[in-house]
């Protein structure tokens, strides 16, 4: 028999059968409904989480400090690259007087961002400046961390829409923006009527020289206010500065610890007016006193965004090797993408069982055709036909159940998926959070779920197939 003529009696065979060959692809078509459905939902969930991430710009940035400088858990027990101790006097910024530089203790100033911003894959280099400012409004006042916003991440992460104001319009503009959060504070009403109004700034500045400060000077030590006196060691005075700053934007959210490395903070300033409050700042001059060897203003960190986020890796590793500490959370979501295979794979074996269930039915159906069709399996064998040609008619109806069932199970999946994907959309918006596609589809889902649906029914199958087979066309001639 050709494989055409094999074909089409296969197909005849499952129409002479409508019923029974209809509830049996039913079966198969809800095996990998459950199964497409399940898949399709670990999916959906990866890609929002990767998708809000990745536009939030974590994921492409890499904070970089001065060699030995990494802080908290990450500072590997404060032991430089070496692997020995860090001398002391040497940590934080320190040096004694005279004091080689040395690999594990690079600064973090303009010369140290010109050679990282030339290094390939590097889309754009900026320092991460933020000091302490008095905030006056409305008669009130309080302490605050105000935050250099560059203008290049303009359009990016928290500041993809701004419900309230605008971006910066240059580095130097004097003006300010709020997170809602901080904006609320001032007027819980109305957050958005606060556009145009205007936040009195005092930050201290550090002169040289023996002359007072002004009435109302006072001394800054670790960003705390300090009454009294104004004279500070290395023949340092320190005086109150003034900036008056229109609220010009208010942004919806903040990314807490990471705001410096381009997100939303309480209070934001453009980077070049938070880079001059900093470079006249008592902790930059202090550091410019305790090293003689400083020539310019060294910066806390630094922020490097990569073109691609696929090589922040590899933009990490050249960081380090020229004597910086660098991090970035490209660890975290490589962790995140394991946990959801993990889960991709338990909700596919979650939705197998339903598909167990229905090759059971596959099989049901075959035998049952094996009982009908004996005595003309006993003819097909008489005239010629061999074990072969028997056993390809039944693995070729097997495996066509499998197909017509596998697509419509896609099918189906899809439509369940989107109601429920609208119904939990609708709720997620009662309750004031974003809407999102929480499953997705994608081609290789669709076609592995179809060769998964043909490969089960081939093996649901081959049993029935092997027992046709092996009839004896003597004892089959003779069955009623």
């Amino acid at each position: 028999m050709t494989f055409r003529d094999t074909v089409g009696l296969a197909l005849r065979n499952l129409g002479q059968a409508k019923l029974r060959t209809s509830l049996t692809t039913l079966g198969v078509s809800i095996g990998i409904a459950s199964l497409a459905g399940m898949v399709s939902l670990g999916v959906g969930l990866q890609d929002q989480f990767v998708d809000r991430f990745t536009k939030s710009g974590m994921f492409d940035a890499i904070t970089v400090l001065a060699g030995g400088d990494l802080p908290g858990p990450l500072a590997g027990g404060g032991r430089g690259r070496g692997g020995g101790p860090t001398p002391f006097g040497r940590r934080g910024g320190g040096r004694a007087a005279g004091a080689a530089a040395t690999e594990n203790s690079r600064d973090v100033n303009d010369a140290a961002l010109a050679e990282l911003a030339a290094l390939p894959g590097i889309r754009t280099v900026y320092p991460n400046v933020r000091g302490a400012v008095e905030v006056k409004f409305r008669g009130a006042s309080e302490f605050a961390q105000a935050v250099g916003i560059p203008m290049v991440i303009r359009g990016e992460g928290p500041f993809q829409s701004i419900p309230y104001g605008r971006f910066f319009t240059s580095d130097t503009e004097d003006a300010c923006m709020l997170s809602l959060d901080y904006a609320k504070r001032m007027d819980a009403e109305n957050p958005g009527s606060l556009i145009g109004q205007t936040l009195t700034l005092n930050y201290p500045i550090a002169r040289r020289g023996d002359a007072g400060a002004p009435s109302g000077g006072m001394a800054m030590s670790g960003g705390m206010a300090m009454p009294g006196g104004i004279q500070m060691p290395g023949g340092l005075n320190v005086q109150r500065a003034e900036l008056q700053c229109p609220i010009v934007g208010i942004v919806e959210r903040e990314t807490g610890p990471f705001a410096a490395g381009g997100g939303a903070a309480g209070l934001m300033l453009p980077l070049g007016k938070a880079k001059a409050m900093y470079e006249g700042s008592p902790q930059a001059a202090a550091a410019l006193l305790r090293d003689p060897t400083r020539t310019s203003v060294t910066y806390p960190s630094a922020v490097v965004r990569v073109a691609k986020a696929s090589s922040t890796q590899d933009v990490e590793e050249q960081i380090k090797k020229l004597g910086f500490q660098a991090f970035s959370l490209n660890d975290a979501l490589q962790g995140a993408k394991r946990a959801f295979i993990i889960l991709d794979i338990v909700l596919s074996l979650i939705g197998s069982i339903a598909l167990a269930v229905s090759s059971l039915g596959i099989v049901n159906t075959m035998v049952m055709s094996i009982l009908e069709r004996t005595r003309e399996i006993g003819i097909m064998k008489a005239i010629g036909g061999s074990d072969g040609d028997i056993r390809r008619i039944f693995l070729i109806e097997a495996s066509a159940i499998g197909c017509f069932g596998g697509v419509s199970g896609v099918l189906l999946g899809w439509l369940v998926g989107r109601v429920i994907n609208f119904g939990a959309n609708v709720y997620i918006q009662q309750q004031g959070g974003t809407p999102g596609n929480l499953f997705s589809l994608p081609f290789w889902l669709i076609g592995g779920a179809i060769g998964f649906s043909i490969a089960v029914s081939l093996v649901a199958g081959s049993y029935p197939a092997s027992r046709a087979a092996k009839l004896n066309p003597i004892e089959a001639l003779r069955h009623d």
